[in-house]
């Protein structure tokens, strides 16, 4: 009886011990197999990255926004970025950002509201004359979503008539203050002859955090990328010390510096989702 027990006992043992065996084996097999496909998707996905870490360009997988948006960056396969600055109170710095820009051969854009052309008309003009863009950005710095088509136009287009008197320029670019906006809005901004422009990529100047705070928040920005359109304020408290670090810094991460008007389509209306720009497919 001992025996047979001895003998029972064994081979229960046995049976377990392959059945063990045998969970192991398909395990290693199973993680050997997720490993490979990891790696495989892994290198699939690295593969859809563009060298800047962005998404690469894809003009023909986009979906478009059923809704109308300002154009917050653009697809481009270069590495070609804008730096630009909403002017709406102060000319402390605006030389010293100026002359920053002209050391560094750098070219952007500047947002201004009717009250600041007014208050400083000889910067308007030496913005102008130094090959920046001039970018309207409203006459009084309303939140233009609630105003109807007829006020937006005339906040358009008082500040454009400013601009224009000054320089002899006509203005093409439109940023929506507060970054405010509604169909309404973009739609008549395009009927005045403007495409309105958002950003992707908010230094934060406006809060006084410092110039370390600046260079961090823009040159670490997830959304930092090929066509990313970078905002910053004329009249923030450090923006003009941190400016020069910041071209540095994005430069050596190979970026190329160009006005708004350069990196966008003007032509083209399809904007995506999320509100990049791509060019017309035909």
């Amino acid at each position: 009886m001992k025996h047979f027990k001895f003998h029972s006992d064994f081979g229960s043992f046995l049976q377990c011990g392959l059945f063990i065996l045998s969970v192991i084996l398909i395990s290693g097999i199973s993680i050997s197999y997720g490993q490979n496909r990891l790696k495989k998707d892994s290198v699939a996905t690295q593969a859809d990255i563009s060298p800047s870490g962005s998404a690469a360009p894809s003009s023909n997988t986009y979906s478009k926004s059923p809704k109308k948006l300002p154009i917050y960056c653009v697809d481009t396969p270069e590495k070609k970025i804008s730096l630009s600055f909403d002017a709406a109170w102060g000319n402390e710095d605006t030389r010293k950002i100026m002359d920053i820009l002209d050391k560094y051969k750098v070219h952007v854009t500047f947002f201004m509201t009717g009250g600041w052309v007014e208050s400083y008309p000889d910067d308007v003009k030496m913005i102008a004359k130094r090959g920046h863009d001039l970018g309207n950005h409203s006459q009084n710095h309303k939140q233009m979503s609630q105003l109807s088509a007829e006020e937006c136009k005339e906040e358009l287009m008082s500040v454009h008539n400013k601009v224009k008197e000054l320089t002899g320029k006509e203005m093409t670019l439109f940023r929506p203050p507060y970054g405010d906006y509604n169909d309404t809005l973009v739609t008549t901004a395009k009927e005045c002859g403007y495409n309105a422009i958002q950003w992707d990529v908010d230094s934060l100047d406006w809060k006084d955090y410092g110039v370390d705070s600046i260079i961090k928040t823009v040159c670490e920005h997830k959304h930092l990328g090929n066509g990313s359109i970078i905002l910053c304020h004329n009249g923030a408290k450090y923006t003009a010390d941190a400016l020069e670090t910041l071209i540095t810094t994005l430069r050596d991460k190979g970026y190329e510096f160009v006005p708004i008007s350069e990196l966008i389509y003007p032509d083209s209306d399809e904007i995506d989702t999320e509100g990049r720009q791509h060019p017309i497919v035909k």
